[in-house]
C-alpha cells in the first residue's frame, strides 16, 4: 500500500503543480478533499482554484521532490520549489492521507529560502 501511495504522489506532482494541469485533480484528489492550510479553500474545487490562479500569476512554478514517506495510509512529502536559474525559493514539507487511492486530506509546513 505504500509504495502505491507514493506514486499516486509522485504522479499529482508531476501533472499537478510542475505541468499545471489544473484538472488532473480530478483523478488525485477526492471532492470532500479536508485542506489544513488556511490559505486554501476546502475541497478538491478549492484546491483547483488556488493553483490555477498560481500558475497563471507563475507559469515558471515548480516542484522537486526530494524524499517520499509512506507509511499506512500516510505520505510526507519533502520538497523544493525551485526557480528556473535554480536557485531554490522554498522548502516544503506537505502530509497526505489518502484514502482508496486518492488524496483525502493535507497538511504542510513551508520554510522560505529568500
Amino acid at each position: 500500500m505504500e509504495e502505491k501511495n507514493k506514486e499516486v504522489i509522485r504522479r499529482f506532482y508531476q501533472e499537478f503543480f510542475n505541468d499545471h494541469i489544473v484538472d488532473s485533480a480530478d483523478r488525485y484528489v477526492r471532492e470532500d478533499y479536508v485542506q489544513h492550510n488556511p490559505g486554501v479553500e476546502q475541497g478538491r474545487d478549492g484546491l483547483k482554484r488556488a493553483f490555477a490562479e498560481k500558475f497563471r500569476e507563475h507559469p515558471e512554478f515548480a516542484l522537486d521532490i526530494q524524499m517520499l514517506i509512506a507509511e499506512k495510509d500516510m505520505v510526507a512529502v519533502y520538497l523544493k520549489n525551485v526557480a528556473p536559474d535554480g536557485t531554490t525559493r522554498c522548502r516544503v514539507v506537505d502530509i497526505y492521507r489518502l484514502e482508496e487511492g486518492m488524496l483525502a486530506e493535507h497538511w504542510d509546513v513551508l520554510q522560505p529560502c529568500e
